[in-house]
């Protein structure tokens, strides 16, 4: 289980400024969530991937990072399912080319999805995570399949949830058009009865600035919206439009 932060701003900024306040209680959360940090940043058409397997709050990598110009940036916090070694390979974001993907959650058994991946993206893993095989997926929907990024994380969450158990396929996906976010959990999972109805609850604002999503334990204040369970929120990077799309049982989109 981790943490998750994602925005994207009008025009290139330092996130440290981006973030607006936010920043400094996501990283506090690395305390808990210690097994590694990654960070996406986007300005333009250039990406700037960094990350670390240390704790966030006691990296200096992780602060330099955090000072990246950008316009559109994802940020995770890593706290490792059990068994899960802590190394580079496993440390999100996972990136293909122009996407980068985070994971907030777990699913079991990890290999659910492996014959629908494309063997040579399965053989490229660079790890031997759920959330990688997650992102590959997803990735393998997106370039066999002619979709797009809301159909392939719906489609691939279905998936998941018809192949195994999971806690939450809370994710980010960040591309050259737009940062995607999609909620989900399973309430009858044993991390979401022992930690509570709010752990995997995902929330978004829209500001001045630009637009913010983020996992549970930074969002206060009543400027903040819940991203309901089920739906995934769309921030246009050339406009900043914000949308989200609800995915119905037959799978069949609707678009607001």
């Amino acid at each position: 289980m981790c943490r998750l932060l994602g925005v994207v701003t009008r025009v290139p900024r330092p996130l440290t400024e981006a973030l607006d306040g936010l920043l400094e209680p996501f990283t506090a959360l690395s305390r808990e969530h210690a097994d590694g940090w990654g960070i996406a940043a986007r300005s333009g058409r250039e990406q700037i991937i960094t990350r670390g397997t240390d704790s966030a709050h006691a990296s200096p990598s992780y602060r330099a990072a955090t000072e990246a110009v950008a316009d559109a940036a994802l940020l995770h916090l890593r706290l490792a399912s059990p068994g899960s070694p802590i190394r580079p390979g496993n440390t999100h974001p996972f990136v293909a080319g122009t996407l980068a993907f985070a994971h907030n959650g777990f699913f079991s058994p990890r290999e659910a999805l492996d014959d629908l991946i494309e063997p040579e993206l399965l053989a490229g893993a660079t790890g031997d995570t759920d959330s990688e095989r997650f992102f590959l997926r997803v990735l393998s929907r997106l370039r066999s399949e002619n979709t797009d990024p809301v159909d392939a994380i719906a489609h691939t969450a279905a998936d998941i949830q018809a192949r195994a158990t999971f806690g939450s396929l809370n994710c980010l996906l960040l591309t050259e058009g737009a940062l995607y976010a999609y909620a989900q959990e399973d309430p009858e999972s044993e991390v979401s009865r022992r930690r509570g109805p709010e752990f995997f609850r995902m929330h978004y604002r829209i500001g001045p600035i630009g637009a913010v999503v983020t996992s549970n334990g930074v969002a206060t204040g009543r400027e903040w919206e819940t991203l309901p369970y089920g739906r995934i929120l769309e921030i246009r990077r050339s406009d900043l439009r914000v949308s989200t799309h609800a995915v119905t049982t037959g799978l069949s989109r609707i678009d607001r």
